[in-house]
């Protein structure tokens, strides 16, 4: 069994923290959390495919330029090639789970802010 407990830890970002549930080359599980006013550095993934599923909080994805609210039980797919960002411009946390196919690892560029 795997939880955030005894999952093997990680901070990145902006004092953000991840666990991760699954970590195979080919499937990526991560459990995430940012705190309030935080956000990671706009990308896209040449091969992975991602779906981004809200636990609690509130949750902005930028997609391709479009800003998303997503909130606890919503989730968003990003296609492989697609710009995103994920942001916590809320002022409480925000959980989520972080699906790739396959994992990310080594399949990242970043970009430019809007």
């Amino acid at each position: 069994m795997i939880s955030k407990d005894n999952a093997e830890h990680y901070v990145w970002g902006e004092q953000c923290d991840g666990w991760y549930l699954v970590k195979r080359p080919e499937m990526l599980v991560i459990h995430e959390k940012m705190p309030a006013d935080t956000k990671e550095a706009r990308h896209y993934h040449a091969i992975s495919r991602q779906f981004f599923f809200v636990l609690s909080g509130t949750l902005t994805m930028e997609l391709e330029g479009k800003r998303h609210t997503l909130h606890a039980q919503q989730g968003i797919e990003i296609p492989p090639g697609a710009p995103h960002q994920a942001r916590n411009d809320s002022p409480q946390a925000v959980e989520f789970l972080v699906i790739s196919h396959p994992t990310t690892r080594g399949d990242r560029t970043d970009l430019p802010a809007l």
